[in-house]
């Protein structure tokens, strides 16, 4: 026969399981409903940031992860506090566990740190050419641990960031213009006046070259085989490439109209005969 104190027991037993089970149910329907408005959220901002057109392109992923995970940093405190987890404790054990995290990653602490000095001092943004001793290409996303790019010949690349932030970094895209120094050697026997004055007649047609500084022909060296000239121009960073082509193309062709010659590399052999070697 079951005594009272047994029937109070599953009584208690019961109503503990059914408490225990409404606060799954409620820390579920929480984490549910944080997840989602999260996402929502989130995704709202992106667009919104997006839109603006006032937020650069660089600093838009980052915001939009760090309203993310802030949202499921409450909503995971929501979470332990429904459970019956005193706030305080809560705070010490994210602490706690952030030291021990630091500690175990301080490889991976340090490309966030190399992420934020990125986007703070900004040595380059999204949509940009850069190199970092030997690590080129556009940079397409700067996250808070890697920096994704695209190579020159279309790869990816993902570099961390605190590789990029250790090292001599070259931006090729961030002036509005860019100096070119187009080398070309002629031989000895050519007028070196001449050529200036055809090579810089050939620049004089290209509208993309700039008149302010105005292009000009020095005389950089006398090599074994040729008279070093150097060729420089000023462009639009965006036209350097192929303003480079075409006006050594249209050198090129100017040149042999004109019989300028290029000499390659080439060699004076002189024999000497026995009979002057005897005398």
């Amino acid at each position: 026969m079951i005594t009272e104190e047994y029937k109070q027991l599953i009584e208690q037993l019961s109503q503990t399981a059914l408490d225990f089970s409404l606060e799954i149910l409620a820390a579920l329907a929480i984490l549910l409903i944080g997840r989602f408005v999260a996402k929502r959220v989130s995704g709202y901002i992106e667009k919104l940031l997006a839109k603006s057109g006032k937020v650069d392109r660089t600093l838009q992923p980052v915001i939009v992860k760090i309203t993310r995970y802030g949202i499921m940093i409450f909503v995971i405190v929501a979470v332990l506090a429904q459970f019956g987890v005193e706030t305080t404790s809560i705070i010490a054990i994210l602490g706690a566990a952030g030291l021990a995290i630091g500690l175990a990653l301080q490889g991976t602490m340090q490309n966030i740190a190399a992420g934020f000095m990125l986007l703070f001092l900004r040595p380059f943004k999204v949509g940009e050419f850069v190199d970092a001793d030997g690590i080129s290409g556009t940079v397409e996303e700067i996250s808070l641990f890697i920096t994704h790019m695209t190579t020159i010949d279309g790869l990816y690349l993902s570099v961390p960031n605190s590789k990029l932030w250790s090292a001599t970094v070259t931006n090729f895209s961030r002036n509005t213009k860019r100096r070119t120094d187009l080398a070309i050697g002629i031989g000895y026997g050519d007028d070196i006046a001449k050529a200036e004055k055809v090579a810089l007649a050939v620049l004089s047609g290209d509208a993309r070259l700039h008149k302010d500084p105005a292009p000009i022909v020095l005389v950089t060296g006398l090599g074994e085989s040729s008279v070093d000239l150097n060729i420089r121009y000023w462009t639009d960073s965006g036209d350097y490439w192929p303003a480079l082509s075409d006006n050594r193309r249209a050198i090129k062709e100017a040149f042999d109209k004109e019989g300028i010659s290029i000499p390659f590399p080439q060699r004076d052999l002189h024999i000497v005969s026995d009979i002057k070697a005897k005398a």
